[in-house]
């Protein structure tokens, strides 16, 4: 008999959702359809579990309001305030789970990806030839030439699981890594030839590529903006596979178009879905993905899998494996320790 009820807005791996058999009913939300605040109270009011993506926010008023709800998961990296309210989950004594380093591969190939996309202009040559346009006519102007990533300096702006992994990857490149990230410790950086530096500034100065992979807090929110922009190279690339809001778009946009920095390749928008009218959709110097950096076949897998042993784990009683408000566990003293 199915004891508990789990209700997950965006489904990300439907082959997992085997894991509930004889636990607890899945519940999935409508293809398309955005929860907000009380589309989330009204679907969780006899549900025991949430699990969301990045898309979803569980707010204080949605976990105050949710009686039953007695865990929840978010696919993917450690939750942010962009996520779930962790407070007022250790506040009702729900732990909050999650699937560390899940992702990483993918979203940091996803980045390599965007950034040869770019200095090679994949996306230009894709669309010159299909209209026509062959070799010849392009090499009249030496604008159209791509570049090497060989040689150039390519800053990582937060080294977490994701951070350190794009910036392996780079190593066989052969480019000069230049690493921002006040709460990295050098040591986790074993084996990475990349240079730390604690000044922003420089970083933005000498980089050629920037690649953001901070995680979205009060401290990174908008923390590149205007002045930010203004400080890198005319010929500089922004790549931001992490969280929309932590650059200013509307800096962005103005950056671009004046020909601050050279181009930007975007999976992630400050509004998500971003407007149809959005600038950002419109230049030839952006590369635009709907937020996809994550979504291949073995990180949904993983991911999935990963946070609904956790979800069953709380529901059966037991402690979770991933925990991201870990002294919640100090107020839930039912909860034994897993065998």
């Amino acid at each position: 008999m199915r004891k508990f009820k789990v209700f997950i807005p965006e489904p990300e791996w439907p082959e997992s959702h085997k894991l509930f058999d004889g636990i607890a009913q899945v519940i999935t939300g409508e293809p398309g359809v955005y929860y907000g605040e009380e589309e989330l109270i009204k679907a969780l009011k006899d549900c025991d579990a949430i699990i969301i993506t990045s898309q979803h926010r569980v707010s204080r008023k949605v976990i105050m309001e949710s009686p039953k709800l007695k865990v929840i998961g978010k696919y993917g990296s450690k939750p942010g305030p962009d996520n779930v309210d962790l407070e007022a989950a250790t506040e009702r004594g729900i732990p909050v789970v999650y699937s560390p380093e899940a992702n990483s591969d993918s979203v940091a190939e996803f980045t390599v990806t965007l950034i040869l996309c770019l200095i090679k202009r994949v996306c230009f040559l894709d669309n010159a030839l299909r209209n026509g346009i062959w070799r010849d006519k392009l090499l009249v102007d030496r604008r159209n030439f791509t570049h090497e990533l060989k040689g150039k300096v390519v800053g990582v702006i937060g080294l977490g699981a994701i951070g350190k992994r794009v910036a392996r990857i780079l190593q066989a490149f052969g480019v000069k890594l230049l690493g921002y990230d006040p709460y990295v410790k050098p040591e986790a950086l074993s084996g990475i030839n990349i240079t730390l530096t604690n000044d922003l500034k420089h970083l933005l100065k000498e980089s050629d590529i920037v690649t953001i992979h901070a995680a979205l807090t009060k401290e990174t929110y908008h923390m590149i903006g205007e002045a930010e922009l203004k400080l890198m190279k005319p010929t500089a690339y922004l790549i931001n596979t992490a969280r929309g809001a932590i650059v200013d778009e509307q800096a962005l946009i103005k950056a671009l178009m004046e020909g601050w920095i050279a181009g930007a390749a975007l999976d992630v928008f400050e509004r998500e879905p971003p407007n149809r009218d959005n600038p950002l959709l419109q230049l030839s110097n952006v590369i635009v993905t709907p937020h996809f950096a994550s979504c291949t076949y073995e990180a949904y897998e993983r991911e999935t899998v990963t946070v609904h042993r956790d979800v069953i784990r709380v529901l059966s009683g037991y402690k979770p494996e991933h925990i991201a408000n870990p002294e919640v566990l100090e107020k839930r003293v039912d909860l034994k320790d897993y065998a």
